[in-house]
């Protein structure tokens, strides 16, 4: 079954009510994951940083990044009641760590055994390296990044997962990580990769679903689809080419200030995705090629038979003239027209009359 993770984000515009809503939404929605971001945003973001372009639309403001983030942040002590609402009313809580001291707390506060690595930190490599040496199970996001990137972010996560601690980190340890057994194996049970494109909203153009293939075929891993496109057709299509993991912003409403409100989904189209997925994955089946349950009254009346194609006499020759094909598909099949021919009938037929049936 497709994973399906409701990424609330930061929508809550730092308001713990409003993430408590979003729990509940996503919740309702049928989600298994509502995901959040934790963030200490002065270890995050330089005073020199501008917002994205995006950001300076969605929020109507050209203020620093640093300090519209900043609005955004949620105390650890909010999170922890967050996860505690969670498991009150049974949906997974996730977050995504932005610096090493949220992901410390992620990890040795909350106990997560599951983490995401966003797009923005594939090349971050000691916070990456930090991911993989907690053991938990990985979640890496590709927005922006070529094969080249992800391949070095692997690399990483192999060291991470398999080195000792006394092996001192390096671009070449990370390599031979990646090329060993052990290496290889560990990222096989530990990490799945989301394709994605990083623009908010995505447009279509952009998206190239197929690069999921790509992804599959080049490092053999669980792939999935995060996505940042409008509407709910691109996940859905995302499932149908095999992804076992879909991500997707969500908001209360829309109109809401804030850098991700526009491209995310209301609580109703959430709810419309999560249950058009379900449906897509209903309809893919096993793969195995047959007539379905429902198909088998269906054979003999869309199926034909051999039947006499004018009144036979027992004894006659069977040939062109007297025998023909027609429906129901219950009689005689059409593959034993040929062998029937020149041989002599068993019994009188009148004309429709299936050949070879009593």
């Amino acid at each position: 079954m497709t994973l399906i993770i409701a990424e609330a984000g930061v929508n809550h515009n730092g308001q713990e009510d409003l993430a408590i809503k979003l729990i509940d939404a996503a919740k309702e929605a049928g989600a298994n994951i509502v995901k959040f971001q934790v963030f200490k945003a002065k270890n995050v973001i330089s005073i020199n940083a501008q917002q994205a372009a995006y950001q300076i639309a969605n929020t109507n403001t050209e203020e620093s990044q640093l300090t519209m983030i900043e609005k955004l942040e949620l105390s650890f002590a909010a999170h922890s009641r967050l996860m505690l609402y969670c498991n009150e009313i049974g949906i997974q809580y996730l977050s995504t760590a932005f610096d090493h001291d949220s992901l410390d707390f992620l990890v040795n506060d909350l106990k997560l055994s599951c983490l995401k690595i966003p797009s923005g930190e594939i090349t971050n490599a000691p916070l990456v390296l930090a991911h993989a040496r907690t053991q938990c199970d990985l979640i890496l996001s590709t927005g922006m990044a070529t094969l080249s990137d992800i391949e070095r972010a692997l690399g990483v996560i192999a060291f991470g997962l398999t080195a000792s601690s006394h092996i001192y980190p390096s671009e070449q340890a990370f390599v031979d990580a990646y090329f060993s057994t052990e290496g290889q194996n560990a990222l096989h049970s530990k990490v799945t990769i989301l394709h994605c494109t990083t623009e908010y909203p995505a447009p279509l153009k952009d998206i190239n679903l197929n690069a999921m293939k790509t992804l599959k075929a080049a490092f053999k891993l669980p792939v999935g689809y995060s996505d940042h496109s409008s509407g709910i057709v691109v996940p859905i299509a995302a499932v149908a080419l095999g992804a076992q993991v879909i991500e997707k912003h969500f908001t209360l409403d829309k109109n809401m200030i804030g850098p991700d409100h526009l491209a995310s989904l209301d609580p109703i189209e959430l709810k419309e995705m999560v249950t058009a997925v379900r449906s897509v994955e209903e309809c893919l089946g096993k793969g195995l090629k047959g007539p379905r349950p429902s198909e088998l009254n269906n054979m003999k009346i869309a199926r034909k038979s051999i039947v006499a194609k004018k009144a036979i006499t027992e004894g006659d020759i069977f040939s062109e003239e007297n025998i023909t094909i027609k429906r129901p598909g219950d009689g005689l099949s059409p593959y034993c027209y040929w062998s029937l021919m020149g041989t002599n009938a068993d019994k009188d037929y009148l004309e429709d009359d299936l050949i070879g049936v009593e």
